[in-house]
């Protein structure tokens, strides 16, 4: 009788098994979870590295933001002798042209001088971190980059479930190298091998939801909620790492995130079972997808989004410490409102993208984002950067996730139902901003300063959102098909007609 239970409890156990694996909401589940934890780690580091970095190579003067606490004034009586070319009288010392300075105020005078001079050479010193800083947070959107084309045709020959598995084995090892690495040359190691785990990540991962979600409308809504994944891990990540590096350490985050990473591959492994499916139908070309003027708008509307952001990343910390005396968890926490309000917008425009037209959300998405960046440099303390970054993440919310179903949709209708390539273009085009962001954000501050970085991406959205009414109502295959049958047809009657004449 207990054999017979435990058949049956087996039995029962395999089938909540196999129910699970088959439910597309799991699906989402983990894609949204390897969303969440890549850009944790993503975001992680962004109030961390400036200052580690910083620390490296002014072992000798570190920032110390509690330095410039005054210490309590306490009165005391000395006696100091007179200097020369100066005459003590009735607790004066008198310069030899006869000018009056007392012992405090020239005390005072020099103090000021060494720290006026102390605060420039710290000024120059943040902004050539920037640029260090800037190149090593690029690097991870570089190397992305590259890998997103072979990822995505890849994902047509063996399916989905093997390359994203792929990619959590990545990530784990680039949180891990994190942890323990303390120089810039292992740190930026780790950060471009993070590139290539985010690609296997969200090339599969979306390419995943757009097989299990066909119809339109369930896509965007379910492409909201991992995209709401991707928000709530920017949410997360720098405050994580700033909290956790101002009073536990900087290898206490990496540590936390690598211990989730783990549980996200085992995960994975026990529902997805990764193995190799091929593809039914004939995937389009790279070349088809990445010609077709339709798929660009959609994908440079991602790319010009997260531009002023990912300039942000690097810069906008350096500059809270140089203008703000901003401490760690500052820098952390500046980014919270865009986080949430991120959130916020890839979960409401999921569905809310579908009934108002997806192009009009994301042509207002980019006006939006334009005015948040021209008004952050205005900010003269943290609470004036709350409206502005909140703003900022809500609008570039809009265009995420009004362009990336989108790009499946037009798949859909002008190409064949394969997703692995045209959500490796999407992909491309999100690093392509946060590639370009930080590499050029330290050059630009060094150049025309943070404000004028700002306003020229500010001005460069705004150019760029008219482009978005061509995805109003974009030609079908059919009748892409039919124009170009008709070109053909009237280029035979021309030529037919030509013959007809010479005849």
């Amino acid at each position: 009788m207990t054999a017979v239970n435990e058949w049956v409890a087996g039995t029962r156990l395999g089938g909540w098994i196999q129910e699970c694996r088959e439910s597309r909401r799991l699906v989402l589940v983990i894609v949204a979870i390897a969303l969440l934890l890549d850009n944790m780690l993503l975001t992680t580091v962004v109030p961390i590295i400036p200052e580690f970095l910083y620390d490296i190579n002014h072992p000798d003067a570190p920032i110390d933001y509690r330095a410039h606490i005054a210490p309590p004034t306490t009165t005391t009586t000395t006696t100091l002798p007179p200097c020369r070319g100066y005459v003590a009288d009735n607790n004066n010392l008198d310069d030899t042209n006869g000018t009056t300075v007392s012992p405090v105020e020239a005390i005072t005078i020099n103090e000021t001088a060494l720290e006026l001079e102390r605060k420039n050479t710290r000024h120059k010193d943040l902004v050539e971190e920037t640029v260090a800083v800037g190149m090593m947070l690029a690097s991870k959107a570089f190397v992305q980059l590259l890998a997103n084309p072979f990822v995505g045709p890849l994902t047509h020959k063996i399916g989905y479930s093997i390359p994203m598995f792929v990619g959590f084995i990545i990530m784990f090892l680039s949180t891990l190298i994190f942890a323990w690495g303390r120089s810039y040359s292992v740190l930026f190691i780790a950060r471009a091998l993070q590139g290539i785990g985010s690609s296997c990540s969200s090339v599969s991962g979306m390419g995943m939801l757009a097989e299990r979600y066909p119809d339109d409308k369930e896509r965007g809504n379910a492409m909201g909620i991992a995209l709401g994944g991707l928000a709530l891990g920017v949410l997360i990540g720098p405050p994580f790492g700033g909290l956790m590096y101002e009073f536990v350490g900087k290898s206490a985050p990496f540590l936390i995130l690598s211990a989730l990473a783990l549980g996200d591959g085992l995960l994975q492994l026990l529902m997805l079972q990764p193995t190799i499916v091929r593809q039914e139908s004939d995937p389009p070309s790279l070349k088809a997808l990445v010609t077709d003027p339709y798929i660009l708008v959609a994908a440079g509307a991602i790319t010009f989004a997260n531009m002023g952001i990912a300039m942000l990343e690097p810069s906008l910390p350096i500059w809270m410490i140089d203008t703000m005396d901003a401490e760690r968890w500052k820098q952390g926490a500046t980014f919270l409102p865009a986080s949430i309000s991120y959130l916020i917008g890839t979960n409401l425009f999921g569905p809310l993208g579908h009934r108002m037209g997806r192009w009009l959300a994301a042509l207002l998405g980019l006006v939006i984002i334009g005015v948040s960046l021209i008004c952050i440099p205005m900010a003269k303390s943290i609470n004036d950067l709350i409206i502005p970054n909140a703003g900022l993440g809500f609008a570039i919310g809009m265009v995420d996730s009004s362009m990336m179903p989108e790009l499946g949709f037009l798949v859909d209708i002008r190409h064949s139902a394969v997703y692995g390539s045209v959500y490796a273009i999407g992909d491309i085009a999100f690093c392509l901003g946060f590639a370009i962001g930080p590499a050029m954000s330290g050059t630009l501050v060094n150049t025309i300063g943070f404000e004028w970085m700002l306003f020229g991406i500010a001005i460069l959205n705004f150019l760029y959102a008219p482009l978005l009414f061509c995805l109003r109502s974009p030609p079908t295959k059919e009748e892409k098909k039919s124009l170009v049958t008709g070109e053909k047809s009237s280029v035979r009657y021309v030529t037919y007609q030509n013959e007809e004449e010479d005849e």
